[in-house]
């Protein structure tokens, strides 16, 4: 499987990016789609996950209310809108896929998902 994130940059304090994660994935029974972000220095953390198949959604507590995790119907895509955005969401920002997992959705584990992207930077600026 192959993931490609797009739609990083530089946004001023309070401004909105989008970036999206384009999947390549064989035939599959359960997905999940998350999104996690690293600092500098730090492990990769958990920010926003999706089930395919029945869209549930979760967040991590800082992004509650501002970001919002969306899917393609059409395509394995996968959206990150991100508002509001303050410079503590500076980061590295990767998705990561789980094809075909069964019993309890470990969605915000890193070592849970199989495979990832290459990351896109996000830059706020104060």
């Amino acid at each position: 499987a192959q993931l490609v994130e797009s739609g990083g940059g530089l946004v001023q304090a309070g401004g909105s990016l989008r970036l999206s994660c384009a999947a390549s994935i064989r035939a599959f029974g359960t997905l999940f789609l998350g999104w996690f972000r690293q600092y500098p220095g730090k492990e990769r953390e958990f920010v926003a996950a999706i089930d395919w198949n029945t869209s549930s959604a979760y967040y991590e507590d800082s992004v509650k209310g501002r970001f919002t995790i969306s899917r393609d119907n059409a395509k394995i895509t996968v959206w990150l809108q991100m508002n509001s955005l303050k410079p503590e969401d500076t980061a590295l920002y990767y998705c990561a896929a789980k094809p075909g997992y069964s019993g309890t959705a470990l969605f915000a584990v890193r070592e849970w998902y199989d495979y990832w992207g290459q990351g896109t930077r996000v830059i706020v600026s104060s």
